[in-house]
């Protein structure tokens, strides 16, 4: 009989085994995740660089996770509506924020926010940064950002300077306060509604996201004059910096990051942050962004949290130095 009973155990053991750890994985949200379709939300329309950013991440999301990660363009008070519908969004990893330099621009200098910039979000990680564009509508009888500079101090209020809200806003107005130019400053919801208003003669002067800029730099639709980082852009090597122009020290990059509502589960994050560190080290990926003037640069959660009070804090002395008026 003691066999008998030994291998009885045995099998009571096994089962409970099996039990367990069956109901470990049921518990574990991030082992089926994800189950049906995401929805990452980009805070500003399409055609910018954060949507162009966005679905290259989501395809690739798309195609190594098996589901639908779709982008929803919800533009709105300079991207506050959307970062705003995540922050309080369920916490399931179902509902992710595309973010960019916009958001430390808020949460550095606006008082009031719907959200803690900072603690209403787990984040993901950071994908990479890239230099916005100068550039004029090509009637604008200027070829050089020097002679911009020199055409726009000669002609106070007569230039239109079109760009978007947040990042692209700040980037604008510290250059027209360092250059010494007056130009009149127009935000538009998103950055291709301003590209397109220069490219069909409504304004002069357009400060956007390289990304975005470049393919009707080569149509000739607009005429690129500088870059706005502290070295020339790979994707634009004849361009040279606004620094190198004569405005010293002036440097503005844009940067792309993922985040999701505060209290998601650790191991979708986790998921999700593997997978960003997976994307970034393909060589196709480094390929398309080194086309599109962006340098990958992946910050874990733990380094992304670190970064962001750092930008916020430089933002709010940019707004001080050039007066930049926040409502």
């Amino acid at each position: 009989m003691k066999p008998v009973i030994a291998t009885c155990f045995a099998m009571l053991l096994a089962a409970g085994s099996v039990h367990a750890a069956q109901g470990g994985a049921a518990n574990d949200p991030a082992s089926g995740y994800p189950s049906r379709s995401v929805r990452l939300l980009v805070p500003f329309p399409p055609g910018g660089s954060n949507d162009i950013m966005a679905r290259y991440f989501a395809q690739y999301l798309t195609e190594r996770l098996g589901q639908q990660f779709i982008v929803d363009n919800r533009g709105g008070a300079e991207g506050i509506i959307a970062t705003d519908i995540v922050a309080h969004a369920r916490p399931d990893g179902y509902t992710l924020l595309f973010i960019s330099a916009a958001h430390s621009v808020h949460g550095g200098t606006r008082s009031k926010l719907p959200y803690d910039a900072l603690n209403s979000f787990a984040w993901v990680g950071k994908l990479g940064y890239g230099p916005s564009a100068l550039s004029v509508h090509p009637g604008l009888k200027v070829n050089s950002a020097k002679e911009l500079i020199a055409y726009g101090r000669a002609n106070p209020g007569k230039l239109t300077l079109t760009t978007s809200g947040g990042f692209a806003y700040f980037a604008s107005e510290s250059f027209n306060y360092m250059s010494g130019m007056k130009m009149v400053t127009v935000v538009y919801k998103g950055g291709f509604p301003a590209l397109v208003d220069v490219m069909g003669g409504q304004a002069q002067v357009n400060m956007g996201s390289l990304i975005q800029t470049l393919p009707f730099m080569s149509q000739g639709r607009v005429r690129a004059l500088a870059t706005t980082g502290a070295k020339r852009a790979a994707a634009a090597p004849d361009l040279p910096t606004i620094a190198e122009a004569g405005v010293e020290g002036y440097e503005a990059n844009n940067w792309w990051a993922v985040g999701a509502p505060a209290g998601t589960p650790p191991g979708i994050i986790n998921k999700l942050t593997t997978e960003m560190a997976r994307y970034l080290k393909l060589p196709e990926t480094l390929k398309r962004f080194e086309a599109e003037g962006v340098e990958a640069d992946y910050l874990n959660p733990a380094e992304l949290r670190k970064a962001l009070p750092i930008e916020m804090a430089k933002w709010r002395n940019v707004a001080k130095m050039a007066n930049i008026k926040v409502e």
